[in-house]
């Protein structure tokens, strides 16, 4: 995993597993790491600094919840409309950004 592309995608990767519905931190992990055939493996001291950020800005909520299977509560994540609308404009700039890399690099579309 090369961390400074990490650093520049991690609100995008966020905010687009968040996409799927709530989730609390260790699902959020092994969702990212799925995802991205574990080429993306991300440590506690980067994904809730990005939580907590994601939050202050509106983009998240948080919530403590008791999963099913029970013990401590959790905090759960979820998008908020603020969330979906910021994911759209991310998801556009990643669009622009990957076409014009691709036209320097090559390797079509």
């Amino acid at each position: 995993m090369d961390a400074q592309q990490l650093k520049g995608h991690l609100d995008l990767l966020l905010l687009a597993t968040l996409e799927h519905g709530p989730r609390y931190g260790g699902q959020i992990i092994a969702d990212v790491q799925a995802s991205t055939g574990g080429y993306f493996s991300l440590r506690e001291g980067t994904l809730y600094p990005a939580l907590h950020r994601l939050e202050k800005a509106g983009w998240i909520s948080g919530e403590f919840q008791v999963l099913p299977r029970g013990g401590s509560p959790v905090k759960v994540y979820t998008l908020t409309p603020s969330g979906h609308s910021e994911l759209r404009e991310q998801r556009q700039r990643y669009e622009r950004f990957s076409g014009a890399v691709r036209g320097v690099i090559g390797g079509g579309a």
